[in-house]
């Protein structure tokens, strides 16, 4: 299986192999299993998004107190993680400046 580029919305969950078709932050070199894994933690986040929308509607538990959002926070680590180790050089840099896979709460 040969790597091709592909461009990251991770804002959107976008996977794209067009440069032109819609925004994107990142640019990556991918195998179809890498994509699919990609893919994966995204539906992951997707469904950590919709467990803590449902419990928004649960005014008395607080941010720090919600396992949803602590899901959600760690679905973002994943999937920076896995840029990180799939990006292009400047994506590398880019991922590094935030400083989001160094964070010591998260250690996969």
């Amino acid at each position: 299986m040969g790597k091709e580029t592909y461009y990251i919305s991770v804002g959107s969950r976008e996977i794209s192999r067009s440069k032109t078709s819609s925004p994107f932050e990142l640019e990556i070199e991918a195998n179809e299993t890498e994509i699919r894994q990609l893919r994966e933690l995204f539906d992951e986040m997707y469904a950590a998004d919709w467990m803590g929308f449902f419990r928004a509607h649960v005014p008395y538990v607080q941010y720090h107190y919600d396992k949803e959002n602590d899901m959600i926070d760690e679905g973002l680590y994943k999937v920076y993680k896995k840029l990180y180790e799939l990006g292009k050089p400047e994506t590398k840099r880019h991922i590094e400046t935030m400083g989001v896979i160094d964070d010591p709460n998260y250690s996969m």
